[in-house]
């Protein structure tokens, strides 16, 4: 069996400041895996598609290690919290808020993330 993937027009758009940045195609993104993406300013963010078909968007660098990396972590949850584990050293962020759910001294910046045709 071949399966075809999925099309739609649906964009992927950040919240950055007052405007809205368009990102990627929808289904560009793979559900339970992130992808980076370069923001205008330089950064890089981590966009997540979870499988139940909920975007995040959070900082792409590791704040413990300071490579850009999250994008590549593991996902999962832990008490309804949907998170990240970095692949570096294995600490993990909230993708909904950014917090750091190992240190809560710790956090990441987290985006609004919407879908736009």
């Amino acid at each position: 069996m071949t399966l075809a993937p999925e099309t739609t027009d649906l964009k992927v758009q950040l919240q950055l400041a007052d405007t809205w940045f368009t990102v990627c195609d929808l289904s560009l993104l793979t559900p339970g895996r992130g992808v980076a993406a370069l923001l205008p300013d330089g950064r890089q963010v981590a966009v997540f598609r979870d499988r139940t078909d909920r975007l995040y968007a959070i900082d792409n660098r590791d704040p413990f290690g300071g490579a850009a990396v999250l994008s590549r972590g593991l996902t999962g949850t832990h008490q309804g919290r949907p998170f990240v584990a970095s692949p570096l050293l294995k600490q993990r962020f909230d993708l909904a808020t950014g917090e750091c759910l190992d240190d809560e001294t710790v956090r990441v910046t987290a985006y609004g993330v919407r879908t736009a045709v």
